[in-house]
């Protein structure tokens, strides 16, 4: 009757504690929505496009398969790939019984109170095998080898992210040296045709078209432009250094190509924003974290179940080691056993508590994840239409503002209707035109690397 009880009482509890273990479901985000400023829901996007498709400049293909083979960050994310994987293995090794050998001599001497002359020596032999075995009825081993899953899963995210921001990062060095090294020939063209002022100058100085103060003047604004080329230099060598870096190679130049020789072949499409969740590498580590966080707290609730264990040992002892091997020597035992935990003083619920937070942390951080990944992909497809737009424009004012030092150079060479006062007002209008229309390019393609990016990289 006795026995009859027990296993009802078994049966409660196992179906109890199956009832506690809760499945998985991926954490409810708002993933309806279009991007802001993308109206249409094609499939077809910019996200399906590999980094060596999106551009087309060789020398910057080369560039990032080097970063890809070299780069000292990403071979610390794929180590800790073999660490996540690791843990995984030894999950899995979990279910296995432990086994354990042991070789042991004794020697003990006991000896007598004195006068009696009598001292007695033993020597011991053990040799013995110990097994263990946890049987995993409620699910704990099979809820922590789901949360190393996740883990390894998340490290393999991790290292896509690396890689992603990585071909971005150096895509983003690469056209900032392409526009500077546009800069840099505006600057010196700029330079050049201002000595070519200053010597008309002189020239209209010594016919009495202009004073003194306009030669003066001429000479000022030559080396105006003149004085912003060391500072442009020191930067592009900064930015060869901070690429040859991310290259894991020394400071060095990099040979690169022409900005205005740079195309982009690919429409500029985002898809629909539930591709978020399948392609964006730091979207995906955040959803893993969640799953990891969830199956330990499936582990938590499981520590207040009982835990269920086999044990045997096995071996040979003997005082006398021609004995050793012999029949009288060998032993064997086998035992299972039960543990209940009954007072742990709180630690069980204290680990609960503390895995069901951070379950609600992670979570959090998932779907913020998602937000700040739509944020990026609706900056960077507005931040490539306004880059053009303001480029148009800016194309407009620099025709303009040629014509004005055309114009006002030939007033003052021909009439006294000007002063050189207005020509260089005008020459420095049109230098900050040229050098800004430079950075509305490079603003465009930013955009393009920073949608690559926001994407999950293709």
């Amino acid at each position: 009757m006795m026995n009859k009880y027990i296993g009802l009482l078994f049966l409660a509890v196992l179906t109890a504690s199956c009832q506690s273990a809760k499945e998985y479901r991926l954490p409810e985000v708002n993933k309806s929505k279009s991007y802001r400023g993308q109206d249409d829901q094609d499939t077809t996007s910019i996200l399906t496009v590999p980094w060596d498709k999106l551009f087309t400049d060789t020398l910057l293909k080369k560039l990032v398969q080097e970063g890809l083979a070299k780069n000292l960050d990403l071979k610390v994310a794929v180590k800790q790939m073999d660490i996540a994987h690791a843990a995984m293995v030894q999950s899995k090794a979990a279910f296995l019984p432990e086994l354990n050998g042991k070789a042991r001599v004794t020697r003990s001497k006991l000896a007598f109170p004195q006068g009696f002359g009598l001292v007695n020596q033993s020597t011991q032999y053990d040799v013995s095998l110990n097994a263990s075995w946890e049987a995993d009825i409620w699910g704990k081993l099979r809820s922590a080898k789901k949360a190393a899953l996740a883990r390894m899963l998340q490290s393999e995210e991790a290292k896509r992210a690396v890689q992603t921001q990585l071909v971005a990062d150096i895509s983003s060095l690469y056209f900032k040296l392409l526009a500077m090294d546009e800069q840099l020939r505006i600057l010196e063209k700029t330079v050049s045709n201002r000595k070519e002022d200053v010597k008309a100058m002189k020239s209209l100085m010594a016919a009495n078209v202009v004073n003194g103060a306009a030669e003066v003047q001429s000479e000022a604004n030559q080396y105006g432009a003149e004085v912003a080329i060391p500072k442009l230099k020191r930067q592009i060598r900064e930015t060869e250094n901070a690429l040859s870096t991310l290259l894991a190679r020394p400071a060095s130049a990099i040979p690169r190509g022409n900005l205005n020789q740079q195309k982009l072949i690919v429409d500029l499409h985002a898809g629909v924003p539930a591709q978020l969740l399948q392609n964006r590498p730091d979207v995906k580590q955040a959803e893993y974290a969640f799953r990891a966080a969830f199956e330990d707290t499936n582990v938590a609730r499981r520590f207040f179940y009982p835990s269920i264990s086999l044990t045997a040992a096995g071996g040979f002892t003997s005082f006398s080691f021609k004995d050793w091997l012999s029949a009288p020597g060998l032993f064997g035992n086998v035992a299972a056993g039960i543990l209940q935990p009954v007072l742990s003083k709180g630690a069980n619920k204290a680990r609960l508590r503390t895995a069901l937070a951070v379950q609600e942390q992670v979570g959090y951080a998932f779907e913020k994840s998602v937000l700040n990944a739509a944020e990026e992909v609706s900056n960077a497809l507005y931040g490539w239409q306004a880059a053009g737009e303001q480029r148009e424009i800016r194309k407009k004012q620099v025709v303009l503002l040629e014509r004005s030092v055309d114009f006002t150079k030939k007033l003052l060479k021909y009439s006294s209707a000007t002063n050189y006062t207005d020509v260089l007002t005008s020459e420095q209008g049109l230098l900050a035109a040229e050098l800004e229309m430079v950075n509305d390019q490079l603003e465009q393609w930013n955009a393009v690397i920073g949608l690559y990016r926001a994407l999950g990289g293709g």
